[in-house]
């Protein structure tokens, strides 16, 4: 048998990423693909490239999702050259909006405390200023951020094109798998993966990566990862002509000229449906920030459950009790691809050494009594 095979559990956003950078090195990578009846975080993704806002409290986090960005560029190329897949990755800067002079003065001093080592730039301008570079602002609008780095692509393109990516490099997605259980065979150091209709696949290395389901398969190879449900709804609009230039924390403009509407932050366990409060929560927010949106007509609404952490921040860890076992959980499977392709891959395969300081994003962070936590996002 060879030497490199590895399981992927998990299709989504972060596991295509690291099985697409796992099978880059010559690994033989299986990715096991829950499909539509998961609860799959991609489906609802917002689509943004985004770098402001993250890490605040956590230094680490902060300096990954920085060099994130930088690997957006290369990895939009590499993928429309190996699959004909344009992923719409347009990252010439972002934009997050408030409506309160407090709401602006706390966005100042958060992004003031993140951008400790000047690699997190960021820019806040009043209403004036926005105008100047979003000439349909609405006057209830009173400032907001500006990052240059940030950006937004269109997600499910993205996640078609690491699905097809993964199998050019050779390797294999077997959907509808719904993982129950995980384990190793420490006699012949080799991993199992069982499905609920009895299927079991084997290898010598495996990467939990099943967003929501990772808080009870984790357990099951020494790991720790509480994740808990978030859901948000999004809505879209029918096509418009383009007004929007970069996207915003409460809309982006697509490349086919829709306009996404979001999000919004509910705990209602694994509840993934729609409410009319919150879609006319949605609504009407979207048209303070651009009064042009009122007469548009809105052609699809959905909801999608979100893998939180209690500290927003992702878990990437290699069991200690059972090596060559290893998670891998983000709520930001777009602004977080490229690491999940170009490092996170490329170590769990063997081929890189583990990220510097990975040990900070290990699960058991949260087993700390003297820690606090807040995943606001």
């Amino acid at each position: 048998m060879p030497s490199n095979e590895i399981i992927v559990v998990g299709g989504g956003l972060v596991g295509a990423a690291i099985a697409y950078g796992a099978a880059k090195t010559g690994a033989a990578v299986t990715l096991l693909d829950q499909g539509d009846i998961a609860h799959r975080a991609s489906r609802g993704n917002f689509g943004l490239v985004w770098l402001q806002s993250k890490g605040a409290g956590f230094p680490r986090y902060a300096r990954w999702s920085r060099d994130a960005v930088d690997h957006w560029g290369p990895l939009a190329r590499e993928l429309l050259d190996l699959t004909g897949v344009d992923v719409d990755l347009q990252q010439n800067g972002g934009f997050w909006i408030g409506f309160s002079e407090q709401e602006v003065a706390e966005r100042r001093a958060l992004l003031a405390a993140i951008d400790t080592d000047g690699r997190t730039p960021f820019e806040m301008l009043n209403h004036q200023e926005l105008k100047a570079r979003l000439p349909e602002i609405g006057p209830r609008v009173v400032g907001g951020s500006w990052c240059h780095l940030d950006g937004h692509v269109n997600p499910l393109k993205l996640l078609h094109a690491l699905h097809a990516g993964l199998k050019l490099h050779g390797g294999r997605v077997f959907n509808g798998v719904d993982v129950h259980e995980v384990g190793a065979d420490q006699g012949a150091r080799r991993f199992q993966a069982r499905s609920a209709d009895g299927r079991v696949w084997r290898a010598d290395r495996i990467v939990l990566a099943a967003g929501l389901s990772n808080d009870k398969l984790a357990s099951q190879l020494g790991l720790h990862a509480p994740v808990l449900a978030n859901r948000g709804q999004v809505l879209i609009t029918e096509r418009l002509k383009k007004f929007l230039p970069y996207p915003t924390n409460k809309a982006r403009q697509t490349a086919e000229g829709t306009v996404q509407l979001g999000f919004s932050v509910e705990d209602v366990g694994l509840d993934d449906g729609t409410t009319v409060a919150a879609i006319e929560w949605i609504a009407r927010r979207a048209v303070m920030t651009f009064p042009l949106l009122s007469s548009v007509k809105l052609v699809r609404a959905w909801g999608a459950l979100r893998v939180m952490t209690p500290d927003g921040a992702p878990i990437y860890q290699e069991s200690p009790a059972f090596p060559g076992a290893f998670i891998a959980t983000s709520h930001s499977g777009v602004s977080l691809a490229g690491a999940h392709a170009y490092e996170i891959g490329p170590w769990i395969a063997g081929v890189q050494p583990a990220p510097d300081d990975v040990g900070q994003f290990a699960g058991e962070r949260f087993l700390d009594p003297n820690r606090k936590f807040n995943n606001a996002h």
